[in-house]
Parts: structure tokens; sequence; C-alpha cells
């Protein structure tokens, strides 16, 4: 069973615009994903920075909407003092601070896929691939190979 962990990007993508083809793909795997985690076929690994991240949107139907979908996750990882220096040093890779602290909960948490829409962040996980403990991709490729599997 797969553990996975989705960032902030992820969760909002169904509330974005679906007019735009590649974020209506992005949204319906992320609904797929979210209905197999419902379903007990998946384990999904969220965080308190995951939580924290979700809490800054100042759209409260959106933020509480999210909030609701991260009521079905498996696992919360709390940033302490391990993910804080894990975090620090994604940063020296070139991660941006909340992606490094997400990236270093996701490790902690034992997830084997971090999935995330954000395309900077996808770019900096290939080239830091080899220092990264848990596989980056974007919901569509995964979803896409999970299950062709």
């Amino acid at each position: 069973m797969p553990a996975i962990y989705l960032d902030a990007c992820c969760l909002n993508r169904p509330f974005d615009d679906q007019t735009i083809d590649r974020i209506r793909l992005e949204a319906e795997a992320v609904l797929l994903i979210l209905r197999r985690v419902e379903s007990g076929e998946w384990w999904w690994v969220s965080s308190e920075t995951l939580d924290f991240e979700i809490n800054q949107n100042p759209d409260p139907e959106r933020r509480a909407r999210v909030a609701l979908m991260m009521s079905h996750a498996h696992r919360f990882i709390l940033a302490e003092q391990k993910e804080a220096e894990r975090a620090q040093k994604l940063e020296t890779m070139g991660f941006r601070s909340f992606d490094a602290l997400h990236l270093a909960c996701a490790e902690s948490g034992g997830a084997d896929v971090f999935l995330t829409t954000d395309d900077r962040l996808l770019s900096q996980a290939v080239r830091a691939s080899e220092e990264l403990k848990v596989r980056v991709e974007n919901p569509l490729v995964w979803l896409k190979e999970a299950t062709e599997k």
C-alpha cells in the first residue's frame, strides 16, 4: 500500500480554475487519489506544516473544504527538531523553506511519494533526487503509473 503526501498545491487543485485542461486533469487526479485514500487502498501522510499552510488561505470556504479533505489523513507528522534540521539541509539544496519542511515531514512520515503540482518544486526535486528520501511527482503522472501496475 503506497504512502502518499499531498502538498497544499495538490489539495487546492480541485478548487482552481477548471477551464484550463492541465488544472482540470490534475484536479481529477487528486480527487481520484483521495478516493483511494478514503477506501483504504492508499495511506495518506499529512503534517503540521500542511495544516499551517492550509490555514493561511484567505478564502474561508476553500480553507474549510481543504481542511475537510485533510481529515482523511492516516498519519499526522509534527514538525519537530528532526524535521527542522532536515528542512534546513534541504534549503541549502535550493528548496524554498515551506517546501523543504513539507519534504522533511514526508520523509519523516515514511511517505513513498510526495505529490505536488508546483513545477518549480518538481524541477528542484529532479535536481536533488539523489539527496531526497522520498520520490517527488506530479499527481497526474503518479496516478497513471500507480494504476497501471
